[in-house]
């Protein structure tokens, strides 16, 4: 088990049938998780074509996230919480000027995605909307939408199936309004197809 600091990021590369699970072992953590084909890195998640092809927009256990190509890039296996949010983009420094009025530097999802995925020639530009793990977004009828602390416990845990090698980026989330207010790590592991 790997552990991302809280309001950092992590990368790492998977093999086609690994699997991969996410949790917050404190619970109410979020965690940003964008893919990339390791292959050819302008393949990368989706969020308009997991959500026309899942025909939802609430993904979860039985979903499969799809690439800008309309192929699969990961099932979920598991989703013990079942709240997750693929609408909104990572936070980002214009995410706590803009949104909080906050003009000092703070940490940013879009910060730890794109430093940690740089080894991987990937930049800032390429990053797309995370899909991100456990994070509550609701909305009402008119479409408004709320950020509500995520529901998720300590036991809780997603499972992901790799579809294609992929080169993946996590965060541990450092938005307060994503995480109720505080800030924790996140924890992975990488379960090879062999095993």
């Amino acid at each position: 088990m790997e552990t991302i600091a809280k309001q950092s990021g992590a990368s790492l590369t998977i093999k086609k049938g690994d699997r991969l699970k996410v949790t917050a072992p404190k619970g109410e953590q979020v965690s940003d998780m964008v893919l990339f084909n390791k292959n050819d890195i302008r393949e990368k998640i989706s969020s308009g074509k997991t959500l026309d092809f899942e025909e939802s927009i609430l993904i979860s256990k039985g979903n499969f996230l799809w690439s800008n190509r309309s192929r699969k890039m990961m099932e979920i296996l598991e989703d013990t919480n079942g709240r997750n949010d693929f609408l909104l983009a990572p936070c980002s420094p214009e995410t706590f000027e803009i949104m909080y009025n906050n003009k000092e530097y703070h940490p940013s999802c879009f910060e730890n995605l794109y430093t940690n995925l740089a080894k991987y020639d990937i930049t800032p530009d390429d990053i797309p909307t995370a899909f991100n793990i456990f994070m509550n977004v609701q909305f009402d009828t008119d479409g408004k939408i709320s950020v509500d602390p995520p529901l998720n416990s300590g036991q809780d845990y997603i499972l992901f199936e790799a579809k294609m090698d992929l080169i993946v980026g996590l965060t541990a989330c450092s938005a307060e309004d994503s995480n109720g207010g505080t800030f924790k790590e996140i924890e992975f592991e990488v379960l090879t197809s062999n095993q």
